[in-house]
């Protein structure tokens, strides 16, 4: 039997419920929810709930930290359902796991970090996802990295982002086979507020390279 493999979509810093129900409707993977208080696309939990009640079933809910106390991610953790928790900072292996929960680590390829040295360290995590910032950015700045540092070869399933958007979509697939990837500023068309042109234009990149076998 042959196995169907595709690249899964995660449309990150949804701030608006009506954003979420879109970017599931339009086929959508997963959303990101931001809860560090510090990004223009933050939201509280309260927030969040609402977001989270407008999904349909089977889309993940990914809550996205950022070197923030062990209580603020237990607290989330405990008031919604999220399926998967990504951590976007300097946390350190036993940090990212010491709340039981599948999780992302986010590579800061802006400042030339080596994936072979996360894959190892974080060897926890059910994914790396390789983001282009680094220093004191945070990431979703629409800012890309050189996609030839990949390796080829991964140890670790692999969630590409920074700087994509419907332009460059196809490009990146293309050339770096991700298992899934992640827009925020590309789809926006304000921080933190999504634009249904571009997060179909962003999707349909994403099936018409998959349909023409990449």
């Amino acid at each position: 039997m042959t196995s169907i493999s595709r690249t899964r979509v995660k449309i990150c810093g949804i701030t608006r419920p009506e954003d979420g129900a879109m970017a599931a409707g339009l086929g959508a993977d997963a959303i990101g929810l931001v809860f560090h208080r510090a990004s223009p696309r933050g939201v509280n939990v309260e927030t969040a709930r609402r977001i989270i009640a407008v999904l349909p079933p089977f889309v993940a809910t990914v809550g996205l930290f950022r070197n923030d106390p062990p209580d603020m991610v237990q607290a989330a953790i405990a008031a919604l359902p999220l399926s998967l928790l990504q951590f976007h900072g300097d946390e350190d292996p036993d940090y990212c796991a010491a709340f039981e929960r599948p999780y992302l680590k986010a590579v800061p390829m802006g400042s030339d970090a080596d994936l072979r040295d996360y894959e190892r360290r974080f060897a926890s995590a059910v994914g790396l996802l390789l983001d282009s910032h680094g220093g004191n950015t945070m990431g979703g700045t629409g800012g890309g990295f050189d996609w030839s540092r990949i390796p080829a070869e991964r140890c670790k399933p692999l969630i590409l982002a920074g700087g994509l958007n419907p332009d460059n979509i196809a490009a990146a697939i293309r050339q770096v086979r991700p298992d899934a990837v992640d827009v925020s500023s590309g789809v926006e068309a304000a921080k933190g507020v999504k634009d249904a042109a571009l997060m179909r234009a962003f999707l349909r990149g994403v099936y018409d390279c998959e349909s023409s076998g990449q």
